[in-house]
């Protein structure tokens, strides 16, 4: 016997005790009425005032009983917490699932009752077997059958990223945790953890206050026993796994926690601005081994570890693995960002081919578009094109055949309007202009790079322009994700309400949307007149590329202007490249 399972066994049991301290405090008013009524029964206590004392604690007793009996009926009915994962049947992964059997016969433990995926780097024993899941049908198969074994749930990237034999190492010590959960004692006070957190979830949602009070004082009594009893089961599930291919766990535990740090730079740099834009990068698992691949690469602590790659991948346990990659895919953004549980019009995939063009150009042109509407709305007047020398200029003529600053962009047209028409084609980035431009005195108006210089190097107070412009884009940004919800207007146009269960990223402050807006319009400036495209990298997210090569030099130079008004470096990078500033923007 592993030395955590004593351990663990008498914490369980300390658990319990407090489940029947809690019932004989029920109890305890019970107990009480019958032995007055016996005392009455037998004339021990005749006499007053035995009658009335004898009536009220009746009374008190019956109200206890139906008071506890609910009580007892929640936590014993109420559905505990389950991680939303993708199932992953037997056939679908034949060669995982003997994988895990082989596993569990070596340590002498039972396997795993079925195996789920979670788009996320952790991988744990889950209890489906609740009563409640049963009726739910939340769990369809033997998983929630009484007394079936728990469910191994497997981070997807380990799958994508990591050898087989790698994972074989790593699952080692989380299936031996099958052992421990067996026990009892061990299940009996896990279950009886499980239904009073449900009840406190219960009580929250439905404003019973007289049960998730009682429900959170029991908890707070068991805590420490249950955590104790948690790092008993661990302590054993790791020395019965020892024997287990404990040189390579070594190895791969690196692994665990480089896939940590590209999975979560995937998700922030890359997956993040798509889901804003009402879009989900379809094999977020496979691009996974792109971002680790890269960042192998640029960290000298990692030069050895692309040698893995020439080995059998995980992922090659699985029969079809585009198809589970695209159904975790989906799950990752509806668990951190919030997104409808199914694609539609407005929440569609988008393959990494086509990233550059669907979403890094789209998130720019909405963000030119917002900014030029927040331009508006503070009354800016845009600027006369350099060498201009009528209403229109060389601009307008350099503008396209139609005479526009782009597809559907007319000189003299005011941003209000190139912002309206991209509230269709931007998805999730409704943008309104909440003003409109103020005719310009020189007779041009339209978006362009030089009216937004202008402004934050405005000599009456560069500070207080891009205040008050920070200020109206955090404004402008926040009006229309409430008004869009966390879904991307996908989950509202389906009557949902679904919010992210883990926010990857705090608020961002006024000028950092500033600084990003005025990015976006540089770069969208870039790519209308001199010849730059939209990009991707795997690490950072959207980038801008200039014949095939990133500029990774533009970050400082937006910055200078922003925060000090000073927009020379940033002029001399725009000289260096061709970029003409007075030339009108495409915005949708």
């Amino acid at each position: 016997m592993e030395a955590g399972v004593p351990s663990a066994r008498s914490r369980a049991l300390a658990v319990l005790s407090v489940r029947s301290r809690a019932l004989a405090v029920g109890l305890l008013p019970a107990a009480l009425a019958v032995v007055l009524v016996a005392a009455r029964m037998t004339g021990r206590l005749a006499g007053d005032p035995w009658p009335v004392v004898t009536l009220v604690v009746c009374l008190v007793a019956a109200v206890v009983l139906l008071v506890g009996g609910v009580f007892a009926a929640v936590v014993l009915r109420a559905s505990p917490a389950v991680t939303p994962t993708v199932p992953l049947s037997e056939a679908a992964a034949p060669d995982l699932y003997r994988l895990v059997r082989d596993l569990a016969d070596r340590m002498d433990v039972p396997p795993p009752s079925a195996i789920a995926l979670t788009p996320d780097c952790d991988s744990w024993l889950e209890d489906r077997t609740h009563a409640a899941h049963r009726r739910s049908a939340i769990s369809a198969g033997a998983e929630s059958e009484q007394g079936a074994a728990p469910v191994l749930v497997i981070g997807s990237p380990f799958l994508w990223w990591m050898r087989v034999a790698e994972l074989r190492a790593v699952l080692a010590p989380v299936v031996a945790g099958t052992g421990p959960s067996a026990h009892p004692d061990i299940a009996d006070a896990r279950g009886f953890v499980r239904g009073l957190d449900a009840a406190v979830d219960v009580g929250n949602r439905r404003g019973l206050g007289w049960i998730g009070a009682p429900a959170r004082l029991l908890l707070r009594l068991c805590r420490t026993d249950a955590t104790e009893m948690e790092r008993g089961v661990a302590a054993a599930a790791s020395e019965r796994a020892q024997g287990v291919d404990y040189g390579l766990r070594i190895v791969a535990q690196e692994q665990v926690g480089l896939a940590y740090a590209g999975w979560d730079r995937l998700l922030t740099r890359v997956a993040l601005p798509a889901w804003r834009m009402g879009r989900w990068p379809a094999h977020l698992d496979a691009g996974v081994v792109s971002a680790l691949t890269e960042l192998s690469r640029r960290d000298r602590l990692a030069e050895g570890f692309t040698s893995r790659l020439g080995e059998r991948p995980a992922c090659d346990l699985l029969e079809q693995p585009g198809v589970v990659d695209e159904a975790t895919s989906l799950l990752a953004a509806r668990l951190f960002h919030g997104g409808p549980a199914e694609p539609g019009p407005d929440w569609s995939p988008v393959d990494w081919t086509a990233y550059p063009e669907e979403v890094v150009d789209r998130k720019w042109r909405a963000e030119a578009a917002r900014l030029h509407a927040a331009l508006d709305a503070l009354a800016v007047p845009a600027g006369r094109p350099a060498g201009a020398s009528g209403p229109a200029g060389p601009a307008a003529a350099s503008a396209g055949p139609t005479g526009s600053a782009g597809p559907g962009a007319l000189p003299g047209t005011s941003a209000s309007s190139a912002s309206s028409s991209l509230s269709a084609a931007a998805g999730p980035a409704t943008i309104e202009a909440t003003g409109s431009a103020r005719p310009a005195v020189d007779g041009f108006a339209g978006p362009t790079l030089e009216r937004v210089l202008g402004y934050l190097t405005d000599p009456a107070g560069a500070g207080a322009a891009s205040e008050a412009l920070a200020g109206r884009l955090s404004g402008d940004l926040a009006r229309e994700e409430r008004a869009a919800g966390p879904a991307a207007g996908a989950g509202k146009a389906r009557g949902a309400d679904a919010v992210p269960l883990f926010p990857l990223q705090p608020p961002r402050s006024g000028r950092d949307l500033l600084a990003d807006h005025v990015t976006a319009m540089v770069c969208c400036a870039a790519v209308d007149s001199a010849g730059a495209a939209p990009g991707l990298d795997w690490l950072d997210g959207p980038v801008l590329l200039v014949g095939g090569e990133r500029r990774s030099d533009l970050a400082a130079r937006v910055l200078c202007l922003v925060e000090d008004g000073n927009a020379a470096p940033l002029r001399d990078w725009l000289a260096d490249l061709g970029v003409r500033p007075e030339k009108p923007v495409r915005l949708v």
